[in-house]
């Protein structure tokens, strides 16, 4: 969890009273590739009938066995980006469907970073669980047979701007070899993305400008880039298919940074996503606009709540990714 567990403890307490008197707003977050890990979600699995059944619906979607994959691996086989994807999104509704058995705690707003805004959308009832399930496996095989392997590539500049990170990105794309920002985690953290030249050439660049770290990142599918068009027209094919149902919460998309509840839009926003940046600092602000104070992380790994406490620090931060974060909370009502 974000705090020491007797200070999470009184915090649960308090926003547990904050949240059923309407004085406090909470917010769900769910994480994107990068937060999956070997078995994740199995203390739920083991723990609760809900979880089982959401792991048998995703392995009856997709035929395979998805308990194995989280549980089991291989590694390898688990960050295959069209395995990842369905994976995290299991193990994040997993999750949620646990919490909500336990305790009745009814957040205002919701986002996912990336493939979690698709969990943010199941969450929040515009998709059916089956469906996102099919569709982050497509998008997973979209994204991956968009680019060659060893074409494309990303990497993390910490410590510089984002306006500067910007004019790195114009300064060093060409007409046939391009980088662009791809995911602004915080204030001092910019994911950069595109072909493998243009990214090494950014980066070289951030380092000359000053930047704490520039770390690539083990990836070769360069996400949130132009480089993703023909991905996103794949993807929208396949969305045609599927129906979007009315919103219970506002979900905050990662291409706007604003609250959503027009089913109508849902369908163009996950297609442009694949293609432009995450804006998750903006996200983030836009939710404590709203009033919220207290962000509760559902899903493997705690990456989004270090996230959070960079970008506004007087945010409370909640992580629920095993059973006893859950029995942390019911223990704080008695």
């Amino acid at each position: 969890m974000g705090s020491g567990s007797g200070e999470v403890v009184k915090m649960i307490y308090d926003l547990r009273f904050a949240n059923d008197d309407l004085k406090s707003k909470i917010a769900f977050i769910f994480p994107g590739q990068g937060s999956q890990c070997l078995g994740m979600a199995k203390g739920f699995y083991d723990r609760y009938a809900d979880a089982k059944k959401i792991f048998r619906e995703a392995s009856d979607t997709l035929h395979l066995d998805m308990a194995r994959l989280c549980f089991e691996g291989p590694i390898e086989e688990l960050n295959l980006t069209q395995n990842t994807q369905p994976a995290l999104l299991t193990a994040s509704i997993a999750a949620l469907k646990c919490l909500e058995q336990e305790v009745s705690i009814k957040p205002q707003l919701l986002a996912g970073h990336s493939l979690g805004e698709y969990t943010a959308l199941v969450a929040c009832g515009a998709l059916d669980f089956k469906d996102a399930v099919r569709l982050v496996n497509m998008r997973g095989r979209f994204m991956q047979d968009a680019v060659p392997q060893g074409i494309g590539a990303m990497a993390a500049i910490l410590g510089l701007t984002r306006e500067i990170v910007e004019e790195i990105c114009k300064e060093t794309s060409t007409e046939k070899s391009i980088v662009v920002p791809a995911n602004f985690n915080s204030p001092e953290q910019t994911v950069i993305s595109g072909h493998k030249e243009a990214v090494e050439r950014a980066s070289n660049l951030a380092r000359d400008r000053k930047a704490k770290k520039v770390i690539p990142l083990s990836v070769s599918v360069p996400s949130h880039s132009p480089l993703m068009k023909p991905a996103s027209k794949k993807l929208a094919k396949e969305l045609d298919g599927i129906k979007i149902k009315t919103f219970n919460t506002p979900v905050i998309t990662n291409v706007e940074a604003e609250p959503l509840l027009a089913e109508t839009r849902v369908k163009w926003l996950l297609e442009k996503q694949l293609y432009t940046p995450v804006r998750w600092v903006e996200s983030i602000k836009r939710m404590r606009q709203e009033g919220v104070e207290t962000i509760i992380e559902i899903g493997p790994g705690r990456v989004l709540t270090s996230l959070v406490k960079r970008i506004d620090s007087s945010i409370k931060t909640i992580n629920i990714e095993k059973p006893e974060d859950i029995e942390m909370i019911v223990g704080s009502k008695q």
